[in-house]
């Protein structure tokens, strides 16, 4: 028997079409927003172009500098204090040890007060030592010349009573006193030089000592000393006061800066370097600029490598003959030498760097309608050009204006001139 067919219902028939047509549209919805997302246009008048070249690179940056003082010397409070007067203005014109600024210290002068009364009152002890030890000296002198006056009696004594005792004309135990008292005067003489030599030792020992005290006693008034005429500061050299931090009535802390004396006569030049350049400025690099119609040179002097907002320091000083009539403060626009020109590849500098870091470029198309990204390797720059290594070829177009807005483009289609149209990415 034949068996009926089931009908399936007419949806099911179509829902691989309705499945396909559904995938198709998908993609084309993609491909649109891929096409929206990597494709600009924008008007050629709105770009600069600049062309890949072979040709003798010059490697140097040029860099704003100003002139600086060649020393500077800073006026520090080695002593801290209330400002009690300000004899000098600021800007003015000063010579070495003038005063500039006079701070008082209460707390420091008495100190110092305290320090000479102690001093006083060990130098009194030290004369009161010298003048006991002269009365001790004094006293043993007497008594040994006592004792020697004895002695020398007994021995003429002795001497005619021996001859007495030998004719019976004295008593044997006469003549015996006289001995026993002859060798006790002999006994109490020693004694008595023994007992002079240690106390004039002790006595020496402790005027040495007391010696040592006030020797160091004086040295501590003289640092006083030296404190409360620190607390008026004075130009360290001749030269001109600036940055003068101080005001009558003001309390300055020890170590407080409260100006600077820069000199006059002799400048250096202090310039801001990109980070970039840290590791490629050497001393003694040269530096070219003009002042009044006249070029002159510098040489790199000190190098700060501690960057701060992108730039590091360099001090750079003149060259004989170095510019007349400059001052502190005054621009210059240097040429820092980094190396030596070589012919190589380069491109014009511009803003696109900074946006890419100089890993690709936006390539002009050989018919000149759009362009297109491209990976490059480029290398030194100077303020026109910019190295190329690898990536492009002699004759090449690229774009060198900003690419702020072509970050995520993969391709800029060029239009006329808008004459004020906004720019927009294409919509396809």
């Amino acid at each position: 028997m034949d068996t009926p067919l089931i009908r399936r219902p007419a949806w099911r028939r179509y829902a691989p079409y309705v499945s396909g047509a559904v995938l198709l549209l998908g993609a084309i919805v993609w491909l649109l927003a891929r096409a929206h997302n990597h494709v600009y246009r924008v008007p050629v008048d709105r770009l600069t172009l600049g062309e890949v070249t072979q040709g003798p690179f010059e490697d140097f940056i040029a860099v704003r500098s100003t002139a600086a003082p060649f020393t500077t010397r800073y006026l520090t409070a080695d002593q801290g204090g209330t400002v009690k007067e300000v004899p000098a203005e600021d800007g003015t014109t000063v010579k070495v040890g003038q005063p500039l600024i006079i701070l008082a210290n209460t707390a420091l002068q008495l100190q110092v007060a305290s320090r000479e009364a102690d001093t006083a009152s060990q130098i009194n002890a030290l004369e009161n030592t010298k003048l006991q030890l002269e009365e001790t000296r004094f006293k043993y002198q007497h008594d040994l010349l006592d004792i020697e006056h004895q002695i020398s009696k007994l021995t003429g004594d002795l001497a005619r009573d021996k001859i007495l005792l030998d004719g019976n004309a004295i008593a044997p135990a006469t003549y015996r006193q006289e001995q026993e008292e002859y060798a006790y005067q002999l006994q109490l003489r020693d004694a008595t030089v023994a007992s002079r030599d240690a106390e004039q030792g002790v006595r020496t020992s402790q005027l040495a000592q007391l010696q040592e005290t006030l020797a160091r006693l004086n040295d501590s008034i003289a640092t006083a000393k030296a404190s409360l005429d620190a607390l008026t500061v004075r130009a360290p050299t001749d030269g001109q006061l600036t940055a003068l931090n101080a005001e009558v009535g003001q309390s300055k802390a020890p170590g407080t800066v409260l100006g600077q004396v820069d000199s006059l006569d002799r400048f250096k030049l202090a310039a801001q370097v990109d980070e970039f350049y840290l590791g490629r400025v050497v001393l003694g690099q040269a530096a070219l600029f003009s002042s009044d119609g006249r070029d002159y040179k510098a040489s790199v002097a000190k190098i700060y490598p501690q960057v701060a907002n992108g730039t590091f320091r360099i001090d750079l000083n003149f060259d004989n003959p170095a510019p007349q009539g400059i001052h502190t403060g005054q621009a210059f626009d240097i040429r820092l030498e980094l190396g030596r020109a070589a012919t190589a590849k380069m491109l014009p500098n511009g803003p696109f760097y900074q946006e890419t870091g100089g890993n690709w470029v936006f390539v002009v198309a050989p018919d000149g309608r759009y362009a297109t990204r491209r990976p490059v390797r480029l290398g030194r720059r100077n303020p026109e050009h910019v190295e190329v290594i690898d990536g492009l070829q002699s004759g090449e177009k690229v774009i060198v204006s900003g690419y702020e807005a072509f970050q995520k483009i993969e391709r800029v289609e060029f239009e006329p001139p808008d004459h004020g149209k906004p720019n927009t990415p294409e919509h396809r």
